[in-house]
């Protein structure tokens, strides 16, 4: 099961809802105070991770961590071309095909 990036609280909800436990349940399985998931739940807490796997596992769902598309891409140069205006872009990329034409043409590449 996939779920968007969501706060704690709204997840934990969506898990338990999905699982179909109660707070209480939910506390229970996962030894956390139900109190505290009820905090959570309502977004007046913030679990730690080691906490926040343990609901959720309670619940048949595990946590993934995967990294954010794009992250670490430079856009500073996308940036830089879209204060291009379409010809100069255009000039740019024709600069850019004779460039590897010629680097081609230099290894013996076609």
């Amino acid at each position: 099961m996939l779920f968007h990036i969501m706060d704690a609280g709204r997840l934990v909800r969506t898990a338990r809802l999905r699982g179909g436990l109660t707070k209480r349940q939910l506390a229970r399985m996962a030894r956390v105070p139900q109190p505290m998931v009820s905090l959570i739940e309502r977004g007046e807490q913030d679990p730690r991770h080691r906490t926040l796997v343990r609901l959720l596992r309670s619940c048949g769902l595990d946590l993934d961590l995967v990294p954010l598309a794009g992250a670490g891409v430079d856009r500073s140069q996308f940036v830089e071309t879209l204060r291009l205006t379409p010809t100069d872009r255009v000039r740019r990329a024709l600069g850019t095909a004779e460039f590897v034409r010629r680097v081609r043409r230099a290894r013996g590449a076609t």
